[in-house]
């Protein structure tokens, strides 16, 4: 089912490369076409934001979702972009962790939608997402889930993609653990060193050549002289080393998690990372 280079798709961004007509979505829109398609969709959503004040945990990446092959009928179809999460800020309590962030999709039957990325916080667990965030590394804990994956990282149904985030290690280290990524678990922070952020995935649907997307925040660290994790592949932000200040921000548009925050005693509390906004890709074969 290629399409006339005529034939009026509209919505998104248009680009053509190759024999393929695309449709880049970086904010919410309507995709519209008056033939049947055959698609190649990906789906990106918003990732999540690092945790807060000294050793904050990597926000989980945005969900990631590839459907290859799959049958567009003639109509007008929402598309939802999901904004990246807040990283935790430290003006009252209800801020100290970072957010979540929202869901991607576009509503063709059938199609799954992308699951935002886990936010994180200094003394929790990471919290669930696409990808899980990593735990806070000012004590032991856990990081969340990745709702995208199966346990040992593979796609819990077909092109729906997603991992756990580290976990934190408290006072013999201090240091958060890294939001999991599309393609790669979050690091367990050590006493040495926060862990980094799970690797993201490639994907060429939109240009022609790979591009990386959903990659993990890095976790911050509290102990002196340690080294913040660096965010994973696909737009995953660094997380804060000892005495310095803010996690870094996720990539727009690549769903990539927030960096955990990090410090020491006697400065003022530092902030997670935002995440990065997610994506949502259509193309086709044009004649």
């Amino acid at each position: 089912m290629g399409m006339h280079v005529g034939t009026p798709v509209s919505g998104g961004t248009h680009t053509t490369y190759s024999q393929y007509g695309v449709k880049t979505f970086t904010s919410s829109g309507t995709f519209t076409t008056k033939v049947p398609l055959k698609c190649d969709i990906l789906i990106v959503a918003g990732g999540g934001g690092g945790g807060n004040h000294a050793a904050g945990g990597g926000g989980g990446a945005g969900g990631m979702v590839v459907h290859t092959d799959y049958i567009i009928s003639a109509g007008s179809y929402t598309v939802t972009v999901g904004a990246g999460g807040t990283g935790g800020t430290t003006s009252s309590p209800s801020n100290y962790a970072g957010t979540a962030g929202d869901d991607s999709s576009i509503n063709v039957s059938g199609t799954t939608t992308a699951d935002g990325g886990g936010g994180s916080y200094c003394a929790g667990d990471g919290g669930t997402g696409g990808s899980g965030a990593g735990g806070g590394g000012l004590l032991n804990t856990s990081g969340g889930t990745g709702t995208g994956s199966d346990s040992d990282g593979t796609a819990d149904v077909a092109g729906n993609w997603g991992n756990d985030g580290g976990s934190g290690l408290g006072s013999t280290g201090y240091s958060a653990g890294g939001g999991g990524g599309a393609s790669g678990l979050g690091a367990d922070g050590t006493s040495s060193n926060a862990g980094a952020g799970g690797a993201g995935l490639a994907n060429s649907f939109r240009i022609g050549s790979n591009v990386n997307y959903a990659g993990g925040g890095g976790g911050g660290i509290h102990s002196s002289g340690g080294s913040g994790g660096s965010g994973g592949s696909g737009g995953g932000g660094d997380g804060a080393s000892y005495g310095t200040a803010d996690g870094i921000a996720g990539t727009a548009n690549t769903g990539g998690g927030g960096g955990g925050a990090g410090g020491r005693a006697g400065i003022n509390p530092t902030a997670g990372g935002n995440g990065g906004s997610g994506i949502v890709v259509v193309r086709w074969e044009i004649l």
